[in-house]
């Protein structure tokens, strides 16, 4: 358990590890000496006095960060201790550089162009302002997909304030296109412990601002409005979570009856489940592995520990490239669905030794140990895709006394009392044993496909499409629909986000006859599926 301390008052958040920050910026070389300029990466001048960061300025992570680099010297200066303003003059915001704005403006372009659904249901409900009122404190990933919700929702009548809820996953030039764009947007690449929660205490206290929404990834907003502002969160009309981990945090919360207000479960509906969890996570798994290891997966041993929806992707994906995989599984229907697929369901204990990679996707706590590292071949490559940072125990493998958060690791190394820590590249570490033995450690067990790579555009529609139309509900329900409790998207809600994006295929739907719905006991319009199917 980690205690950060948000304007004077503690904040305790299970399992979230302390960070550091990440990144350079590049030095050009001028007649009267060296001088600071933020450009494209891939450009440090020759010299020894480079040689050390030239490794590591070729970033893995150049889809989500291509403008984020920073000197050494700007590396000292926090987001927060600079005093910036975007050209219309306002200065509610604290991003890394808001200079950066032209270049996230295209990423952002670039996301909308693969993004179907999400722009159509801004085409479409742009006149009706279904949002009109609402007040939106917002807590995901910052990047360019998510930026296309954000401007959706201020189109369809909503304002907002948003932060990061993960201290790697923000792109900084999105950041700065969004503050530009007068969005109070409170994040940056490689933020601290304290610096998360001051974000997000930034978007839910502020001057002339009383939210009344609440989307959140991972359920930070909700903990830090229910612990310190408890009279603001009884305001709020409703609550949209779209993490495993979010979800089970408000379902503790309405079991220990503290959540008085509505909460749509958006991880658990189809359109998040399926489409999100199975088929972006089989692309960016294999995505992030390659750009931060450059491993070869043929012939490669790898154990995936979970096989839900993100574990089967996980595992599609890695089968596919020719890699013997095995799966650890605590409910019996999911590890009889792994063997079915072809995989062996094993114990981690008995398959730690023999492989090359270990990706978590469970969204428990300490799943992988310092035993078990302890145990694992020289070379190996551990990662998480899990929301929570808390599957891999990195803090076994690091003392707290470091005090990590606050430590500069401009020689690129650091040592604890018996373990080596060499960076490698940005979200690429070392971890060197006493024997020589080391394991790659990815993003510090943080989630790797947001932390080093990016997450297909068009999936992200989906879910974006789910979380808005989960606002509106929440939002336009009257009172007595919605009771304090955690629900899920109706069924009809999921079957118009699948329709949004099937023009994208010219993909033609068979319409059922009169006579065909009433022998189905079927609404032609649907839904099509009881609440109880499963996909």
């Amino acid at each position: 358990m980690a205690t950060a301390v948000v304007n004077g008052e503690d904040v305790t958040e299970m399992g979230r590890v302390s960070s550091f920050k990440l990144g350079e910026k590049v030095v050009e070389a001028s007649a009267s000496g060296f001088k600071d300029r933020t450009k494209r990466r891939f450009s440090l001048p020759a010299g020894p006095r480079f040689e050390s960061r030239r490794s590591s300025t070729v970033s893995i992570c150049s889809s989500t960060s291509s403008y984020t680099g920073s000197s050494s010297e700007e590396d000292e200066i926090s987001p927060r201790e600079k005093a910036q303003s975007n050209t219309k003059g306002s200065a509610d915001f604290c991003v890394k550089n808001v200079s950066q704005a032209a270049f996230g403006r295209r990423e952002i372009e670039i996301a909308e162009q693969e993004m179907p659904g999400i722009v159509a249901l801004r085409k479409r409900a742009t006149d009706d302002k279904p949002l009109k009122g609402a007040k939106v404190v917002g807590c995901t990933h910052i990047n360019a997909q998510t930026a296309v919700l954000i401007e959706t929702l201020v189109e369809l009548g909503a304002t907002v304030r948003w932060s990061a809820c993960n201290i790697f996953s923000t792109q900084n030039e999105v950041a700065a296109a969004l503050a530009e764009a007068d969005h109070p947007i409170f994040a940056w690449r490689g933020e601290s412990e304290e610096d998360f929660w001051w974000c997000i205490d930034k978007c839910l206290n502020a001057e002339n601002w009383q939210p009344n929404m609440i989307l959140d990834d991972g359920g930070d907003a909700t903990h830090l409005m229910l612990k310190k502002y408890p009279a603001m969160f009884k305001m709020i009309k409703g609550i949209c979570e779209e993490s495993v981990t979010g979800v089970h945090r408000l379902y503790q919360l309405s079991k220990a009856g503290k959540l008085t207000v509505p909460a749509m479960n958006v991880n658990d509906s189809v359109t998040k489940t399926m489409f999100d969890n199975l088929y972006s996570c089989r692309e960016s798994i294999i995505d992030s592995l390659k750009r931060a290891t450059d491993v070869m997966f043929g012939g490669k041993q790898i154990v995936v520990c979970g096989y839900g929806e993100v574990g089967k992707g996980c595992c599609q994906a890695l089968k596919g490239l020719g890699c013997t995989v095995y799966v650890t599984e605590i409910d019996p229907v999911c590890a009889l669905q792994a063997c079915m697929d072809g995989f062996r369901v094993m114990k981690l204990s008995e398959v730690i030794r023999q492989v090359d990679i270990l990706v978590t996707a469970t969204g428990n706590k300490n799943v992988v140990t310092r035993d078990h590292m302890d145990k694992m071949k020289n070379g190996a490559i551990v990662c998480n895709m899990g929301h929570s940072n808390t599957e891999i125990d990195v803090t076994s493998i690091r003392t707290e006394d470091l005090k990590w958060q606050t430590v500069k690791r401009q020689s690129n190394s650091l040592r604890t009392p018996d373990l080596t820590w060499e960076k490698v590249r940005s979200q690429v570490d070392h971890v060197l044993w006493p024997d020589g033995k080391r394991i790659i450690l990815l993003a510090e067990g943080r989630l790797v496909n947001l932390s080093c790579s990016s997450v297909p555009s068009f999936v992200v529609s989906i879910t974006s499409c789910t979380q808005a139309l989960a606002l509106i509900e929440l939002f336009n329900a009257p009172a007595g629909r919605y009771k304090s409790d955690v629900y899920l998207l109706p069924k009809k809600m999921d079957e118009y986000v699948a329709s949004l994006h099937l023009p994208t295929f010219d993909a033609h739907l068979t319409e059922l006859s009169d006579e065909q719905a009433k022998y189905m006991g079927l609404n032609k319009a649907g839904p099509f599926k009881p609440n109880y199917y499963r996909y």
